[in-house]
């Protein structure tokens, strides 16, 4: 029986396996519009009653399939753990917390039901790519992110430096400075927050200058390493 579920649940080249899949996959994309209508205001008593009786039902559905899936793995701790196991579960949870604590707003992750999608295609030869290409750059990308953070830091308290006296209710500390910091770095500008003295606006060149880099930086290693893995792609083949 068990080596039968496994079947079922995750050989997606047998024809059962690929039904299952595939109406799971269905259950999961509806569950996405039926949460998206969801949110609609003034729905209608009726609707918003099918639109319920729904999430019950693919809620149920989805909570055997995470029981079964831990019955029939061979390691069920490491599916558990595992970034699906981790996505099965926070798409059922809010569900049964709901009326325990006042958690409606995890019912957002129930969109990362998508990210299952990926299984049917875990094998494609793009998606590995990706992951070879991230496993090239992954300790640069670790670094580039630290050193950002350290960015962030020394331009908040560059910025409060230049603007706390002009300007003390916006530049309180370096801590409220941050979020001037993190849009400009990033090149976003809301435009709420900007500085007003000669020297505040002489910082905030050359930050726009840095945060062009930031936002480049990674898609340039991303890409480079997806290039490095297609060729070594090729060589293997």
């Amino acid at each position: 029986m068990k080596d039968k579920l496994w079947c079922i649940l995750e050989d997606s080249t047998t024809k059962i396996g690929r039904q299952f899949e595939i109406f799971i996959q269905t259950l999961i994309l509806l569950s996405i519009v039926s949460f998206s209508i969801d949110t609609i205001p003034n729905i209608s008593e009726k609707l918003s009653q099918i639109l319920k009786g729904f999430e019950i039902f693919s809620v149920t559905v989805f909570s055997i399939e995470y029981l079964l899936r831990i019955y029939v793995a061979k390691k069920p701790l490491q599916y558990i753990f595992s970034f699906y196991g981790f996505i099965d579960l926070i798409a059922i949870l809010p569900f049964y917390l709901n009326g325990v604590l006042d958690l409606r707003f995890l019912r957002a992750f129930r969109v990362l039901r998508i990210f299952r999608v990926v299984r049917l295609i875990k094998y494609n030869d793009a998606l590995n790519r990706f992951k070879k290409a991230f496993a090239i750059v992954k300790e640069e990308i670790i670094l580039f992110f630290l050193i950002t953070i350290v960015l962030i830091f020394i331009t908040s308290a560059g910025i409060y430096y230049f603007e706390h006296e002009a300007q003390p209710e916006v530049f309180k500390s370096v801590f409220h400075s941050a979020w001037w910091s993190i849009v400009t770095l990033t090149t976003v500008g809301y435009g709420d927050v900007y500085p007003i003295t000669l020297g505040g606006k002489i910082f905030t060149f050359f930050v726009l200058m840095i945060g062009v880099g930031i936002v480049t930086i990674p898609a340039g290693l991303v890409a480079t390493a997806l290039l490095k893995a297609i060729d070594n792609e090729k060589k293997e083949n």
